[in-house]
């Protein structure tokens, strides 16, 4: 790597270095909370302006005062401050996490980590992995670099069958939990502890993205890269496109193999994207706590419904993986999960549910009764729940995954996945609680109608 690429590659914890010419803070990163670094890593006041929100830098170039000697910019493809300031803010809000890398959408993080793996390698992958993965690894990587995956459902596969796939070429194990669209749960720790006894040693990633880093800290259970769409719920305001890899410090050559990548390939994301990403980031912490509390209360709706077949969200006490939903909270989260099932169990006596459910983010699956028509009529009578693709916005989202997302993936794998024609999955915004419930209820009655309600805020729908 050049000394001009190591110049703009910043770490966060550890020894701080200085992202773009920010004020560095004044106390260690790890004595603050998560929204307190949120907000204030990566948004120093600029010294030359006292400026407290970053400026966007729009110049692709910058001046030298002689050949190599300049402020840590040569050209913006190699480092931008925006991207850098936002670097910053990602590595110090995944806990765990040392370099942040910024690129240009969720689909090029992918591509960039798996051609750093170069030709004829073998990875593994969880099998209910998001359709855009799957395509990638299926349709492109095998076919340009000779990559071999193998999909193992690793929620369930026991250990025995987990290290037979591993081979002397396995270089990655790819894990997403909670899985897109049914939600499986794997266990990321035990995971990377079958990788680590392998003599392969496979690099462990995770795709983090459903759970954002509130709710999920893959690295302090030993993953070695987490992976986000940073269009989803770290922006989450649905006007960015954009993705993240974060390392943590002992995985520095990982990281160096990756940021030369990052420059020599180019998919890196303008400075205003980042600009926008760092501000959505600011809130997270709070926009994640309502996901939650809201998709729980929608979870609960759902399990009360005469029109549902089948609720999927681990955060109630009712779902197989309820404990290892908890389990796998990160310490932030689990606080907040905490005081979330004390207040639900004191709201017991007047009434309220008092189950032990804890919010474990805004996403949600379910199974209408009926097919493929009930399912439309769903989705098409939403007030609220915009159908569309993506996810992790403020706003509302519903979508059919067997037809959009989850389209590239061949009908009969789609089938043994559990992505059939009434599955839904919700992305539930941060709108107020009761009016996403009851927005919910009426499109059960217009798409599959009968008697019986369900009452929201003690009112019969």
């Amino acid at each position: 790597m050049t000394p001009a690429l190591l110049s703009n590659f910043h770490a966060v914890n550890g020894t701080t270095t200085n992202a773009n010419g920010l004020v560095p803070p004044k106390k260690p990163i790890h004595q603050d909370g998560f929204g307190t670094r949120a907000i204030h890593i990566g948004s120093e006041p600029n010294p030359d302006t006292g400026a407290v929100i970053p400026p966007i830098s729009l110049s692709t170039t910058y001046k030298q005062d002689a050949i190599g000697v300049h402020k840590g910019f040569e050209y913006s493809r190699s480092g931008n401050p925006n991207r850098n300031a936002l670097e910053a803010t990602l590595a110090a809000l995944e806990s765990g996490g040392a370099y942040g890398l910024a690129f240009s959408s969720g689909s090029s993080t992918t591509a960039t980590v798996l051609q750093s793996l170069g030709p004829n390698a073998h990875i593994i992958s969880v099998n209910d992995v998001y359709g855009g993965t799957f395509r990638y690894m299926r349709r492109v990587a095998a076919e340009n670099q000779g990559l071999e995956t193998t999909f193992l459902d690793l929620e369930n596969a026991d250990d025995d069958t987990i290290l037979a796939s591993i081979r002397g070429n396995t270089k990655l194990i790819w894990i997403e939990t909670p899985t897109n669209p049914t939600l499986r749960l794997i266990d990321i720790a035990h995971i990377c502890s079958l990788a680590r006894s392998h003599p392969a040693h496979p690099l462990v990633l995770v795709d983090n993205t459903f759970m954002s880093p509130f709710y999920s800290s893959p690295l302090l259970l030993g993953a070695d890269i987490v992976m986000h769409s940073l269009t989803k719920y770290i922006n989450g305001h649905s006007d960015v496109v954009m993705g993240a890899l974060i390392l943590p410090a002992h995985r520095q050559s990982v990281a160096d193999h990756l940021r030369f990548l990052q420059n020599a390939i180019g998919a890196v994301p303008s400075p205003y994207d980042c600009w926008l990403a760092q501000r959505g980031a600011k809130t997270l912490h709070l926009r994640m706590k309502t996901h939650g509390t809201n998709a729980l209360a929608v979870a609960r709706a759902l399990s009360k419904s005469p029109h549902v077949d089948d609720v999927i969200y681990p955060g109630l006490a009712t779902h197989p993986r309820n404990e290892r939903a908890y389990a796998s909270l990160s310490p932030h989260a689990r606080k907040f999960a905490d005081a979330f099932i004390r207040n639900d169990t004191e709201d017991a006596a007047t009434g309220g549910a008092g189950r032990g459910d804890f919010p474990y983010g805004g996403m949600i699956s379910f199974r209408i009764k009926g097919g493929r028509k009930e399912a439309d009529r769903f989705l098409t009578a939403t007030r609220l729940f915009t159908l569309a693709e993506s996810l992790g916005g403020v706003e509302s989202l519903a979508e059919h995954p067997a037809m959009m997302t989850h389209g590239s993936i061949p009908p009969k794998e789609r089938e043994e996945l559990g992505i059939g024609e009434n599955l839904i999955r919700l992305s539930v915004g941060v709108e107020e609680e009761e009016d996403v419930v009851r927005d919910v209820v009426q499109a059960l009655e217009v798409a599959v109608g009968g008697s019986g309600g369900v009452e929201v805020g003690g009112v019969s729908e």
